[in-house]
């Protein structure tokens, strides 16, 4: 089963992954606050909020009135990694506080949450998935959406990376963990898409496999790149980035790559999804999960352009930065009238 593959049902069937609005729309408006549409940026910081705030009040409810359908999500191979969306969009939301909005407390505060959530799901969903008995084929459980812890653990890195030069004497200890954090996250990436490009070279691969968080394979290299670029920048700020200087910057560009890599390869498999096997292209609250990497994309490639001193590679964030947008609109439409016709239907 995909991690698509279980049918939504209002908010018992809310899907853990929904984070993702909250994580797709923060990084569109950082894209933007970056590339100089500023009022754009501004808009949907403030949507952003609105939407963090209502996605928590959902995820309260499911858990008071669903539990065992929250408890099933934690048992899923496909579905339990989506809890940690929670983590990334709390972080991004925190960036957005600080570049946007301005407000270093709030941003603090945010960082400190996001560490406390990862810190309680990073655990918590990979020892729950470790000792259940009855676990699914490779080829059925493992996709795309796995590479969300990774996003999750580089998001607390890149936020605390932009947070720490502002720490006073708590700079240099805030750094090496949000270095630690980018290090240990690159080795869970390598881990983790390791399997997944086992998937997609020895098993059958049916149109339904190809749901949108294998764009994350993308995305979690995208967002490696940020959070290198981040401590590269701090690095005046911590005594061990300065020592290590030439490796994060080599290693920051090798995520770049990755990450480039990958979009082709994307590209065609969803040429092939939809255009050859035909299978319907219809609104799923997955494909957050897709405009997400398109707007990470963006930011990483115009801070890796500062960090290596390469003034060229702007201009693909320059092109990028439309590209997320007009994604994040076309998946935003189709939410709108996706709740639209839920809320016919449950009339009639």
């Amino acid at each position: 089963m995909t991690a698509s593959a279980q049918p939504a049902g209002g908010l018992a069937g809310m899907h853990p992954a929904y984070f993702a609005l909250a994580m797709a729309t923060g990084i569109v408006s950082l894209a933007c606050e970056l590339l100089g549409l500023h009022v754009i940026a501004v808009v949907l910081f403030a949507l952003n909020v609105g939407f963090y705030a209502i996605l928590w009040m959902l995820l309260i409810a499911r858990v008071l009135r669903h539990r065992d359908r929250v408890r099933a999500d934690l048992l899923h191979h496909g579905r339990a990694v989506g809890f940690f969306t929670i983590v990334a969009a709390t972080c991004v939301l925190g960036s957005q506080c600080l570049v946007i909005g301005e407000c270093f407390t709030a941003a603090l505060v945010l960082w400190f949450a996001g560490i406390l959530l990862w810190a309680i799901l990073i655990y918590a969903v990979f020892a729950i998935l470790t000792v259940k008995v009855d676990k699914p084929a490779l080829a059925d459980g493992i996709n795309g959406g796995w590479l969300i812890s990774v996003v999750a653990a580089q998001s607390v890195s890149v936020l605390g990376a932009q947070l720490g030069p502002s720490l006073g004497t708590h700079a240099p200890a805030a750094l090496v963990f949000s270095l630690a954090m980018w290090l240990g996250a690159g080795m869970l990436y390598l881990w983790i898409i390791s399997l997944i490009f086992y998937r997609y070279m020895f098993f059958t691969m049916s149109p339904s496999d190809l749901a949108p968080p294998y764009w994350i394979n993308m995305g979690a290299a995208a967002i490696s790149t940020l959070a290198g670029t981040m401590l590269v920048a701090a690095a005046p700020h911590s005594p061990v980035i300065d020592q290590m200087l030439p490796f994060v910057r080599g290693f920051t560009f090798m995520w770049w790559a990755t990450a480039t890599w990958w979009i082709p390869m994307l590209l065609i498999l969803g040429v092939w999804r939809h255009g050859i096997r035909k299978f319907p292209l219809r609104y799923d609250p997955l494909y957050w999960g897709a405009v997400f990497p398109l707007g990470m994309y963006t930011v990483s490639t115009a801070r890796l352009s500062r960090a290596v001193e390469a003034s060229s590679l702007i201009t693909i964030s320059q092109v990028f930065v439309y590209v997320a947008l007009g994604a994040w609109c076309v998946v935003a439409a189709g939410m709108i009238w996706h709740l639209i016709r839920t809320r016919r239907s449950s009339r009639s």
